[in-house]
């Protein structure tokens, strides 16, 4: 069996894509044409339609934003946690 290279691809080719595909072509055609993954495809249509942008920063849904902004807040208390717990120990023996 063997496995497709990841490939990359550029909003402008993505919109080009999104653009084929609004316009009437039909998906399995550019699918094959371009020789992409359906859902590849389907996503770009669904990144177009909901945030216009295609980075992945710019579609995550409001939980998977908070998840990030806990996580860092978290992260930064963890370290202010153990800040103090050196202050106290070095204040604690003079």
């Amino acid at each position: 069996m063997t496995q497709k290279k990841r490939r990359t691809f550029t909003a402008e080719f993505k919109e080009q894509m999104v653009q084929l595909y609004l316009n009437g072509k039909p998906r399995k055609d550019i699918i094959r044409e371009y020789d992409l993954t359906p859902s590849a495809l389907d996503k770009w249509v669904k990144q177009s339609q909901t945030s216009g942008s295609f980075k992945e920063k710019d579609n995550l849904s409001p939980e998977a934003e908070e998840l990030i902004r806990l996580r860092k807040e978290n992260k930064q208390l963890l370290m202010e946690n153990d800040i103090l717990k050196q202050a106290a120990l070095i204040l604690g023996r003079k």
